[in-house]
């Protein structure tokens, strides 16, 4: 599937992040993807905040990795978080990389549902103020605003 729009980030593996072979552990590439998520939402200026003020939270409502190849201690890793499905969910599909050759190491995806905060109820379409955060990139994309 085609992204509409992506971001990356590179960061260097800590000590605290790594087991005592030096190996990634592997619960902390979910904290990678959402660096690489925040990233993403900041470009078209929905963080978190926003979020909040817009009044509607994503929780992730699954998440899959797919580990191809270990990263270690102080390794500098690219990874890219790619918004491909937006209109009644939120699909983020990642790709951690090495920074320096580029090889695959790690990919996966996160999907996000939005919940309207005061009722908590879910919403089966992606909200209005998310729709006109993304506007930008869908006419970029040919793509029709609703």
């Amino acid at each position: 599937m085609k992204a509409l729009l992506s971001a990356s980030v590179t960061l260097e593996i800590p000590f605290f992040d790594v087991d005592s072979m030096g190996i990634t552990w592997h619960g902390n590439y979910l904290r990678y993807f959402e660096i690489a998520r925040c990233k993403l939402l900041e470009k078209i200026d929905y963080g978190y905040r926003q979020m909040l003020d817009s009044g509607y939270s994503w929780p992730i409502v699954d998440a899959r990795v797919k580990y191809v190849k270990p990263t270690t201690f102080e390794q500098h890793i690219r990874v890219i978080a790619q918004l491909v499905e937006w209109e009644h969910r939120l699909k983020i599909d990642y790709l951690i990389e090495d920074a320096q050759s580029g090889e695959r190491l790690t990919k996966g995806y996160t999907i996000q549902a939005a919940v309207e905060m005061h009722s908590k109820s879910l919403c089966l379409e992606t909200p209005v103020a998310f729709r006109r955060q993304l506007q930008p990139w869908l006419t970029a994309a040919g793509e029709e605003v609703s």
